[in-house]
């Protein structure tokens, strides 16, 4: 099986566990990290390469990850 994933590189401007700040109540989000809430997604992963920047998989939920990640900054 050959399994294409899409890959995002995001360099944020706040460090990564400032954004973990976002999910302060875990109870609500369900998880209480930026790479949590990423994962938690289906064949998706969040790997930190540094304080700022991450590297973002998925198999085949990229659109669907986005659309959640500009939802939630709404949210907030």
């Amino acid at each position: 099986m050959n399994t294409a994933y899409q890959t995002l590189i995001v360099k944020f401007s706040e460090p990564i566990k400032v954004l973990d700040g976002i999910f302060d109540d875990a109870e609500a989000w369900g998880v209480d990290t930026l790479k949590g809430w990423i994962d938690d997604y289906e064949s998706s992963r969040f790997t930190a390469i540094n304080s700022h920047t991450a590297v973002i998989t998925s198999e085949y939920n990229m659109e669907c990850l986005i659309k959640r990640h500009l939802s939630a900054r709404q949210r907030t």
